[in-house]
């Protein structure tokens, strides 16, 4: 855009946002209205017409070269796997003679058809792409055409607005009659350019369209015409692929079933291709620790430990676990503490804290009564934050040193934990401060 133009442009600004959101007078033409939005449609058909040709072009090409590629691939898939190039027995064909050659016949009986519907293809540029390129650049310039006429009627409509201004204005000074002078001037000039194109695009727009018909008349006919040349050349081509390979007169399922035999069945037979899972039945999420672990970290420190109770994996069969079974196993085994290795600081298993006992005065113990949960203490100062406390939901024995041994039902102070319940938290309980699990505890 020229230094003029850009003037122009920034001078029709106002004028155009009025247009635009109509505000005040502007110019209606309903003859050109109506020519413009057929033009508008003549615009965008062509377009449409121009870019479905040229990809129906691509698309047959490119099926013929997909043809020959997949030709090609079917060959290396036939010939045999060697890994050693020097080796000369790589050169000799081991693997499926009959499909390689077959392959190879197919190749060539592509290749022959794309050089004869090559000069189709061709016609289909000249005389269908091509023109439908060469009427977009016509269309390209009646629209400059379009675009020049209505910037002539925002400058015709802003002169008039202008001048009316001017003229209702009551007391008029000799400058003002300079100005209206000057706008009755600009408003005549801009009269007979707004006419011109005006006039010119409602008289010529309508034999475009009377002519776009005459053109569209022969395009259309000459791409049937070619079209059912290609498809007929491709008929009577593939007619004549006689390869001895394809057996034609089975259905096309019934000679896929033949060809492959029972190679699908072997292939099932090797070890590689089973990825599918044995049925076993995850473990449970949360259970009793492995026998391992069970006899080399038993806890023996608490009292209230209570006898121990025989594995419900031991004797777990795949398919007869209840909803029932599932509940009571829930509300009779605590979840497993995490273990100690999946913790940053934390070291290995290490002996319980607290002597040994001996096995009558645990089990003494085990039968007198729970005592009740201490209820938690009152803060000192009413205005200080209240300290928040978990209460024990099971017996839970230190596994490690820093850890915080506790019994259900006591109230344990937090120091600080985590919003996951899975996690470590650091508690406080007579005195004693530690690390415990957070699904040992209920918050509140």
């Amino acid at each position: 855009m020229s230094f003029r133009g850009f003037q122009k442009s920034v001078v029709r600004a106002p004028q155009q946002l009025k247009a635009k959101f109509n505000i005040g007078e502007h110019t209606k033409d309903a003859v050109f209205i109506d020519s413009e939005r057929r033009f508008q449609e003549l615009e965008a058909e062509t377009k449409r017409l121009h870019d479905e040709s040229r990809k129906y072009f691509d698309a047959i090409n490119g099926m013929l070269s997909h043809q020959i590629d997949f030709s090609k691939a079917m060959t290396e898939i036939y010939k045999p796997i060697s890994g050693r190039v020097s080796d000369p027995d790589s050169l000799v064909v081991h693997g499926n003679p009959e499909g390689i050659r077959a392959c190879e016949e197919y190749e060539a009986v592509v290749k022959d058809l794309q050089d004869t519907i090559s000069p189709e293809l061709e016609m289909i540029e000249t005389r269908v792409i091509r023109p439908a390129n060469e009427l977009l650049d016509v269309l390209k310039v009646i629209r400059k055409t379009a675009v020049k006429r209505d910037h002539k009627q925002l400058d015709y409509d802003r002169h008039r607005t202008t001048l009316k201004k001017l003229q209702e204005k009551k007391d008029k000074s000799a400058k003002d009659e300079k100005a209206i002078w000057k706008a009755e001037s600009e408003l005549e000039t801009s009269t007979q350019e707004f006419n011109y194109f005006n006039d010119l695009l409602k008289e010529e727009l309508p034999k475009l369209f009377a002519l776009e018909r005459q053109f569209i008349q022969p395009l259309f006919q000459s791409f049937y015409y070619m079209q059912l040349n290609i498809f007929y050349t491709l008929h009577e081509k593939m007619q004549q692929c006689d390869i001895g390979y394809f057996n034609l007169n089975l259905d096309i399922l019934e000679a896929f079933e033949e060809k492959r035999g029972d190679i699908q069945e072997q292939a099932e037979k090797l070890t590689i291709v089973r990825f599918k899972t044995s049925g076993r039945q995850k473990p449970p999420k949360y259970g009793p620790k492995p026998a391992a672990l069970e006899a080399g970290s038993q806890p023996a420190g608490l009292l209230t430990q209570g006898s121990a109770s025989p594995s419900p994996a031991a004797s777990f069969k795949y398919g007869q676990q209840t909803a029932q079974a599932e509940t009571a196993e829930s509300a009779e085994q605590p979840p497993p503490p995490y273990s100690a290795a999946a913790l940053p600081g934390k070291s290995p298993v290490s002996p319980p804290l607290g002597g040994s006992h001996s096995p009558a005065l645990a089990a003494a113990a085990a039968g007198k009564p729970k005592p009740p949960p201490p209820k938690p203490k009152p803060s000192r100062l009413g205005g200080a934050p209240a300290v928040e406390t978990v209460t024990a939901l099971y017996d839970y024995s230190a596994q490690a040193e820093g850890d915080l041994s506790f019994r259900a039902g006591d109230v344990i102070e937090i120091v600080s934990r985590t919003q996951n319940e899975n996690e470590w938290w650091i508690g406080k309980i007579n005195g004693r401060q530690g690390q415990f699990p957070g699904n040992y505890v209920k918050v509140g």
